[in-house]
């Protein structure tokens, strides 16, 4: 075998499935090593990862991921994708301050940690607007907001979670019902599809079953994607983008990108991209 690699999620998706199923053509060994099992700590306390050429970070959690990525980092494991690059990810203000600096086009936001922010933003940006925790995925508690009466009755829900983290909400202008998704495998784009609201759902997350169409080559969206992958560094992504009048806007990168919604879109054989990238890495 060139090399062995842990899967390290909390299950076993359709994703891991395949990459484990189809790793030994590649030459490769996969085993998918439960993230609730761990235990990292100091150099002597890594035994249940010993033995492995990388670890292929997959846990659904943004935070449990990224934890363990710097944990086994600090004690000398390669890291699919980077702990820096996780963390970047996690965390959605983050992530936009991050990009932002890197002059890579993120849509307008507002940070709302009180009710006064959140009629702050309200006031600034008009309605409709989106809703969003800072922390969360798949389309999670993420709400459109059409009108400004609906929206206090949506904040005090917000206000009743109880915990601070789960409270820090970003406030932006609705862009619309559609959205692009780019499979970035190591610094390259190899599959690329739009996604629109199927009508009953507002979201267009792929994740939610909208529909969706094969994304042809678009210069801006590639020029876009290429500065996110400059500044994260090369790895597996999903990069989220909105499309506007001046071009295209970061949303989101997913560290741990879901791909059975783009791979039957595109009829593009991720998975097999993705272990030619894991077989180069520990080549």
């Amino acid at each position: 075998m060139a090399g062995s690699i842990a899967v390290v999620a909390d299950r076993i998706g359709w994703e891991e499935r395949r990459l484990i199923e189809a790793a030994p053509e590649s030459g490769l060994r996969i085993d998918w090593v439960n993230d609730e099992s761990l235990c990292l700590g100091a150099a002597h306390a890594v035994s249940s990862l010993e033995g492995y050429d990388a670890l292929l970070i997959r846990s659904r959690s943004y935070t449990r991921g990224g934890l363990i990525a710097t944990m086994a980092e600090a004690n000398g494991l390669r890291v699919l994708n980077s702990a820096a690059s996780i963390h970047a990810c996690e965390n959605k203000l983050v992530l936009r301050a991050v990009l932002r600096a890197a002059g890579i086009p993120v849509p307008d936001f507002r940070l709302a940690l009180s009710r006064k922010d959140f009629e702050r933003a309200l006031t600034e940006l008009g309605t409709p607007v989106v809703l969003k925790p800072v922390y969360g995925g798949m389309g999670k508690r993420v709400t459109l907001v059409r009108d400004t009466d609906l929206a206090h009755s949506v904040y005090d829900y917000v206000e009743d979670l109880g915990h601070a983290f789960e409270q820090a909400c970003l406030v932006e202008p609705y862009l619309g019902g559609g959205s692009v998704r780019c499979l970035v495998v190591g610094r390259e784009i190899v599959a690329a599809a739009e996604f629109e609201s199927a009508g009953t759902d507002w979201r267009s997350n792929a994740a939610l079953g909208n529909r969706s169409r094969s994304l042809t080559d678009d210069p801006d969206v590639r020029k876009t994607v290429e500065g996110v992958v400059d500044r994260l560094g090369a790895g597996i992504y999903g990069v989220d983008l909105f499309r506007t009048a001046a071009g295209p806007v970061v949303n989101e990168v997913n560290h741990a990108p879901a791909w059975r919604g783009v791979a039957s879109t595109t009829s593009t054989d991720i998975s097999s991209a993705v272990l030619g990238y894991l077989r180069e890495t520990v080549g």
